[in-house]
């Protein structure tokens, strides 16, 4: 098969493109990014050579780009959507632009094409969860305008599907982390602040709790669902492994020798969802199961940042957008 995947320059989605070329010889990739300031040539640098392997630098909002080549593929995996709260609490516009008018255009070439559609969602569309664990049947209830975004792409996918019965499945996944996060996200960022030997900015008392899963495990449980999952079907993605923020903190001061004099509390940021959770019963029902725990999954991606600074304090720098971007022109 040849397969479409959008945003597959930023964390997940480089992930996903590197295991699935591994593991499926056969198919071809055509990775489509827009390069912002998470979208990182360097993630794919060494699979840029392989054959089975092409990348185009677009934007999902471009209606007439992105029919260009969601009409060449045979399916779609649509990685692309602005993630970072804070981000979507300071400029809500470019999220909704993506992650809501993006999703709609591919919805509607898929839904002309036939092609199938799998669409990359997040478990913080259910809002904060007080007590228990969300199924794939809960109320979407997001809680700030990122979230809000994504189950607004999410509640278009659902119409699509019933209305004109499109071969679709949204997947909603926990916490991801490992190789290649760019460093505004909370296990990157506290890793290379310890490396910098700068304190770690944590929201609040850090009671907050989410849900974590390493981008290998994310990889193989995305490649079950293509695999085995069923049309229409929305699937949960979890280990069901939880910790607060303060815990998964004490966790890297431990790992990196450091002391808990190095956490450094700061304001709350405004409607910050305290509890996400998530039942992954319907995903395990298809043979999927987590390899990395977080006892595994945290000291690999300790090393990995240690042995990477060339890749992340670029990218901490502020100079690598310019630069990636130039490196991309000159060579097209």
């Amino acid at each position: 098969m040849k397969w479409l995947i959008t945003g597959g320059c930023g964390f997940l989605g480089s992930n996903f493109i590197r295991y699935w070329l591994r593991h499926h010889p056969n198919d071809v990739i055509v990775n489509y990014d827009k390069l912002t300031y998470a979208g990182n040539l360097e993630n794919l640098r060494d699979v840029e050579q392989n054959p089975r392997y092409q990348f185009v630098h677009g934007d999902i909002a471009d209606k007439n780009l992105i029919e260009q080549w969601v009409s060449a593929v045979d399916g779609v995996v649509n990685f692309a959507a602005e993630t970072h709260v804070d981000r979507s609490i300071q400029n809500p516009e470019v999220f909704i632009q993506t992650d809501v008018i993006g999703t709609y255009n591919i919805l509607e070439i898929c839904r002309r094409t036939g092609k199938r559609l799998i669409q990359i969602s997040t478990d913080e569309v259910y809002g904060t969860c007080d007590a228990g664990s969300f199924s794939e049947t809960a109320s979407l209830s997001p809680g700030n305008p990122y979230s809000a975004s994504k189950a607004g792409g999410d509640l278009l996918c659902m119409s699509y599907q019933k209305t004109y019965g499109m071969n679709l499945n949204i997947i909603r996944s926990c916490n991801g982390y490992g190789p290649f996060q760019y460093p505004e996200k909370l296990i990157p960022l506290f890793i290379t602040h310890l490396l910098e030997k700068k304190k770690l900015p944590l929201y609040g008392d850090g009671s907050q709790v989410r849900q974590w899963i390493f981008a290998e495990d994310f990889c193989s449980a995305l490649e079950i669902i293509i695999q085995k999952g069923a049309s229409g079907e929305i699937y949960n993605i979890t280990t069901g492994e939880s910790c607060t923020n303060l815990e998964m903190t004490r966790r890297l001061l431990d790992l990196m020798g450091f002391e808990e004099d190095w956490i450094e509390s700061v304001v709350d940021r405004p409607g910050h969802d305290k509890r996400y959770s998530m039942t992954g019963d319907k995903l395990q029902s298809l043979g999927w199961k987590p390899v990395y725990t977080l006892d595994k999954g945290l000291p690999y991606t300790v090393r990995w940042y240690r042995e990477h600074p060339d890749w992340w304090k670029i990218l901490k720098s502020g100079e690598y957008l310019e630069y990636y971007r130039r490196q991309y022109i000159e060579r097209n």
